[in-house]
């Protein structure tokens, strides 16, 4: 990542999305640091479906992802896998805190 990234440090609970073949966990962002990167990050042009690639990092673990724009939640949806959960001891319904850098759209 570079110079034009953005870092935000934030709190939001985890939480699972089942549907088709087995489930997804997530963290919602907050309203205040999605709007902020819809403002600031996501650029005026949209690809894909909004999707912005990220480095996120939850206590120890460090990993490359992407955040995705939800309609539904109006804000940035975080996936977090399976080995992260298992590393750091993450449930359902758990408050994280994290660092999230996205990578600014050009």
């Amino acid at each position: 990542m570079s110079g034009i990234d953005s870092t935000y440090t934030l709190r939001a609970r985890l939480w699972k999305w089942s549907g088709g073949k087995g489930a997804w966990f997530f963290i919602t962002l907050p309203a205040r640091t999605s709007r902020e990167i819809r403002l600031v990050d996501a650029g005026p042009v949209r690809r894909g479906f909004g999707a912005l690639r990220a480095v996120a990092t939850i206590g120890g673990s460090t990993w490359s992802t992407s955040v995705f724009p939800s309609s539904e939640q109006k804000a940035y949806l975080l996936p977090v896998k399976a080995s992260v959960r298992k590393a750091e001891g993450l449930v359902e319904g758990k408050l994280v805190d994290l660092t999230l850098k996205i990578r600014r759209a050009g």
